[in-house]
């Protein structure tokens, strides 16, 4: 890794790259932002991009690529089977995590949905820190069940706690001795933890978890979708890894895991997905459902020129000048706030930062969708679009009743490669003024309300007139400026 120091005293995070492709932006007028997002139906998923000044949804699929990830596309075997293509990802899986077997698929997602049919039944139980929407709805889809072992202190939002992603090892003995470890199909680790603002998972837990796994025969697996992002935290924040380098890191967890998969949208830059094992009997559970859901074994659903990308996106992601940037921002994007005031989930984690909402807008009920309301006033404040993460992200019960989410979080994201210091400056300026006007905003509800995945597509309206009342304050403060 690169050490640099400022003479001033005062360092900056410091791109370890150069830009060389833009893309120019458009910042419309607070009016026609407001209007842009009652359109929207006040669901961020569904703003058109033309209408988005920053982009602060998703990391997923939106990390800008590199030189040689673009130069890897034009060499892509588009054979259907024997691809060269195939061998070269395949490679990059078995440098990266030490790992014989590869499946393909098309993303992350489409993972869980191989996983779930190969190995969930009805009643199953699986155990993990902390669910993700996907994964939670596939492995409901086939009668099963999650379980939510975090330990406790993965939900205190304000902690100095380095690793609040880690399953509480007593909770998970506690959950086998109930339900019967032939009752649970696999334990899952997400490192790090997207729902509770990208919390990463220790080295010392993931050991702690597959030795107790392998004790009773359970399955474990790894979704390493964020783990770029947990690499770093190892590295820097467990004494006990920061003499590893990152190849003996992600070796290690290959061994370790007796699965591994990720979404290449988030690991790799690229726009796919993996599952990688050493375990043959394994493998071959899993390796019928991919032709049936995705396409061939040597593409998965992947364009082959995604999957050049990704190989070589996986190589990077073993470059420790890579990985420390997004977690350095995020960290100066956290520290910018917090000195504005602004309440965030600490310590940063990775993926983006993390607004507490419910702090930010304590006058408001859960019932009043508080994280989906702050993200709708942050865009009108701002053009900037954020990703609601609390009870929006939830699905109602059987009865029809309200999942509060355990956390209100407003998430943005902060794609690898893609947004400036003065862009993240101009972001934490107007949640700054948002914050200072935050009686102004109000709840949110439901207009149209799809039963799975609602946060994707459902719409919205507010309650009451209060985007107007922030306009109006907006156009008070700032006068004729967007």
């Amino acid at each position: 890794m690169a050490n640099v120091k400022f003479f001033s005293g005062n360092p900056l995070p410091l791109e370890m790259h150069k830009t060389r492709t833009v893309q120019k932006l458009t910042l419309l007028p607070v009016e026609q932002r407001r209007d842009a997002m009652l359109d929207a139906g006040c669901n961020t998923f569904l703003l058109q991009n033309r209408d988005v000044f920053l982009d602060m949804l998703t990391d997923s699929g939106t990390n800008a690529m590199s030189d040689k990830q673009v130069a890897a596309m034009m060499q892509a075997d588009d054979s259907y089977a024997g691809s060269e293509t195939f061998v070269r990802l395949q490679d990059a899986c078995t440098h990266m995590f030490g790992t014989k077997f590869l499946l393909p698929a098309h993303q992350g997602r489409a993972c869980e949905n191989i996983l779930a049919e190969a190995f969930v039944s009805e009643g199953s139980v699986v155990p993990m820190n902390f669910h993700f929407t996907t994964t939670k709805a596939h492995i409901t889809r086939k009668g099963g069940s999650v379980e939510e072992i975090l330990i406790d202190e993965g939900l205190n939002i304000n902690s100095t706690h380095p690793f609040k992603g880690d399953i509480d090892m007593a909770k998970l003995e506690e959950l086998v001795a109930k339900v019967g470890a032939e009752n649970i199909p696999f334990v899952r680790i997400e490192a790090g933890t997207n729902l509770i603002g990208g919390q990463p998972v220790s080295m010392e837990n993931f050991r702690a978890v597959s030795a107790f796994c392998r004790s009773k025969g359970i399955r474990f697996v790894i979704d390493a979708s964020l783990l770029c992002d947990n690499l770093y935290f190892i590295k820097t924040r467990e004494e006990a890894c920061k003499d590893m380098d990152l190849v003996e890191i992600t070796r290690e967890l290959g061994c370790l895991a007796d699965i591994i998969y990720f979404s290449a949208r988030k690991l790799g830059c690229a726009r796919g997905g993996a599952i990688v094992t050493n375990n043959r009997t394994m493998f071959e559970a899993m390796r019928e459902f991919v032709p049936l859901f995705e396409g061939f074994l040597t593409y998965g659903g992947m364009s082959v020129r995604e999957m050049e990308a990704m190989a070589v996106g996986l190589y990077e992601s073993l470059d420790m000048d890579f990985i420390m940037q997004a977690p350095q921002f995020i960290q100066a994007f956290s520290d910018e706030l917090q000195a504005k005031g602004v309440p965030v989930v600490t310590p940063a984690g990775g993926l983006g930062c993390h607004v507490n909402a419910s702090a930010f807008l304590p006058h408001l009920d859960q019932s009043q969708y508080i994280a989906g309301a702050l993200a709708a006033a942050v865009f009108v404040a701002s053009g900037v679009r954020g990703m609601e993460r609390g009870t929006m992200s939830e699905q109602r019960e059987p009865d029809g009743t309200e999942r509060f989410a355990e956390m209100e979080l407003l998430r943005l994201a902060l794609p690898k490669r893609v947004f400036s210091l003065s862009q993240i400056k101009y972001a934490a300026d107007r949640l700054a003024w948002l914050f200072e006007n935050r009686s102004l905003i109000g709840g949110l509800r439901y207009v149209e309300e799809p039963q799975i995945m609602r946060f994707f597509f459902g719409r919205l309206e507010p309650v009451g007139d209060w985007m107007d009342k922030l306009v109006a304050a907006f156009r008070r403060d700032f006068g004729d400026s967007l």
